[in-house]
């Protein structure tokens, strides 16, 4: 399967947890995690507040893949861990409920941004400072307010700081290990 297959499949999941029941049954919820559906920690990041929320995150995903164009095999490997890392890290805050690929879109483009920085495109340093830059910002002056109307929600800066940490140090793992871990 190529990429472009991938993104495809990913995006008709995406639109079909739009609709109910599938949407109430994939949502993160921290209470319902906490009670045994772990398959919310996934899917969560899978499930989106509003279309606007649903095509602005597609259409992250997409741009991120076309400018780094992984293979297919480390696209899905980077795209789970990071999904399984989001979820799971944001039972460590107050939130309730969560949605959304943004954590997911933070550290894709963290880890490959820091890879290809690894391998020797100097100028994928200004991609990655960019990143910390936009993270350090949301954690200090806090969230676009025009994109939390356009989502209708509260924009999770704490998912987006650790799908970069996350993507980060994955790609930090790489290089200390001299080796491709993951794909």
């Amino acid at each position: 399967m190529n990429l472009y297959t991938l993104l495809t499949i990913l995006s008709v999941i995406c639109l079909v947890l739009q609709f109910e029941p599938m949407a109430s049954l994939a949502e993160w919820h921290a209470y319902n995690i906490r009670h045994g559906e772990w398959w919310r920690i996934v899917t969560g990041n899978l499930t989106h507040t509003n279309f606007a929320h649903l095509g602005m995150n597609l259409a992250g995903l997409w741009v991120i893949s076309f400018i780094f164009r992984p293979s297919t095999r480390n696209f899905s490997i980077v795209f789970l861990m990071l999904c399984t890392f989001v979820g799971a890290a944001n039972l460590f805050t107050n939130m309730s409920v969560y949605v959304g690929l943004s954590g997911v879109l933070h550290g894709l483009f963290g880890f490959w941004a820091l890879r290809e920085f690894f391998e020797g495109r100097r100028s994928s340093l200004l991609l990655v400072a960019g990143l910390i830059a936009k993270i350090a910002w949301e954690q200090f002056y806090g969230p676009s307010t025009s994109t939390a109307a356009m989502i209708g929600a509260r924009v999770a800066v704490d998912a987006h700081l650790f799908g970069a940490i996350c993507g980060l140090s994955m790609a930090g793992m790489e290089k200390g290990l001299h080796r491709r871990l993951f794909g």
